[in-house]
């Protein structure tokens, strides 16, 4: 018996330490079950999309994409400012950057939605809606090859082939060079699922759009927007 108590307790003081070393030396992240690194993990499960009019602001204080990803990966969530019960859910984000200057972001995450917005004009959580108007820069994408599906019924198989593109994966590049989140044709309150609507240029440089949900975690195409006339139903 004092044996086993003695290893029970060298086990605890090991056990003791690994956690501090996971704090300390790694920021939390590889502590996925912390209320702040799920939080994280929800919004990297999403494109994470800055409306226009908030990038504007961003640069003119001398930040970018690049800071927002890094605040992300690196910032604490306040809890106490962030509005967790709403629809968005709004967390802040906060961050010491490299100029010495205290980064302030809310990250959104709408119900039924593969989008997570980010706010900086706002200096107030419940001041954080969905936005209805303008574009959206997509600044970051999850990791994930088929994160956009594209299914195969009549009507995407005659689109896909009018503009002869070969497959999902194909879209999903053309997305990452130039897509853009258009709000005013985007409906967050639609039910069962919010419906996003994303333009990219293809590779003629001709601008479509498409009609789309989240489903099992995958961008699911609806339809297709096209800039030319097609025979398609």
């Amino acid at each position: 018996m004092e044996s086993f108590l003695k290893r029970l307790k060298y086990y605890g003081i090991g056990f003791g330490f690994g956690l501090l070393f996971v704090f300390f030396f790694f920021q939390n992240r590889g502590c996925s079950w912390l209320p702040s690194n799920r939080v994280k993990n929800t919004i990297l499960e999403r494109l994470i999309v800055i409306p226009e009019n908030q990038l504007k602001e961003l640069k003119a204080s001398g930040y970018s994409e690049k800071d927002v990803i890094e605040l992300l990966n690196d910032g604490d969530i306040n809890f106490s400012e962030s509005s967790k019960q709403s629809n968005p859910k709004v967390y802040l984000i906060e961050k010491e950057m490299k100029n010495d200057k205290q980064l302030d972001l809310f990250f959104t995450l709408p119900s039924e939605s593969y989008l997570a917005e980010v706010h900086y004009i706002e200096k107030k959580a419940s001041a954080v809606k969905n936005s209805t108007s303008g574009k959206g820069v997509i600044a970051y994408f999850p990791k994930d090859d088929d994160f956009l599906f594209l299914d195969s019924t009549e009507l995407l198989t005659c689109q896909k082939s009018a503009m002869k593109i070969a497959n999902s994966k194909e879209i999903l590049k053309y997305i990452k060079k130039t897509g853009m989140v258009d709000f005013s044709k985007t409906n967050y309150s639609l039910r069962p699922k919010a419906e996003h609507f994303i333009e990219f240029n293809d590779q003629k440089g001709r601008l479509i759009g498409f009609k789309s949900v989240w489903y099992k975690n995958k961008i699911n195409i609806i339809s297709f927007e096209l800039p030319f006339k097609s025979e398609c139903p």
